[in-house]
């Protein structure tokens, strides 16, 4: 079964995709972006900043849909600049503190909006 995710409290899609899918057990979260889900204003700011932006957007979509940060098993992070690694990376210690989940980072050549991270994340609950 698969059903696309929608929910207010994350920023809407700026294109022809779905904030998440769930098929099954498995949840796919379509890369986040620093937008204020509330004002819908794009999120000016350091790397790190922007990072924690994508991760409570990550967050809020998860919750929405019944699942948690424990239940991500894979992460991508895409960002402008490698030299932000360590920044980004510290912000996104205090989301996967126990457990962390498997996870890619890739630099890129450009971001939407010229941001300076996007991160999607794979989630699985195993409903019993």
């Amino acid at each position: 079964m698969k059903k696309t995710i929608q929910t207010d409290q994350a920023p809407a899609a700026i294109g022809p995709y779905s904030q998440a899918v769930q098929a099954g057990d498995w949840l796919f979260v379509s890369g986040q972006i620093p937008i204020d889900p509330t004002s819908g204003s794009l999120v000016a700011g350091s790397a790190a900043e922007q990072a924690r932006y994508c991760l409570d957007n990550l967050k809020a979509i998860l919750d929405s849909s019944d699942y948690a940060l424990t239940d991500v098993v894979k992460v991508t992070l895409f960002i402008a600049d490698m030299d932000e690694f360590g920044s980004i990376n510290e912000i996104y210690a205090t989301y996967f503190q126990k457990d962390p989940p498997a996870r890619a980072c890739v630099e890129v050549a450009r971001l939407p909006k010229d941001f300076a991270v996007e991160i999607e994340a794979i989630a699985y609950r195993p409903s019993y």
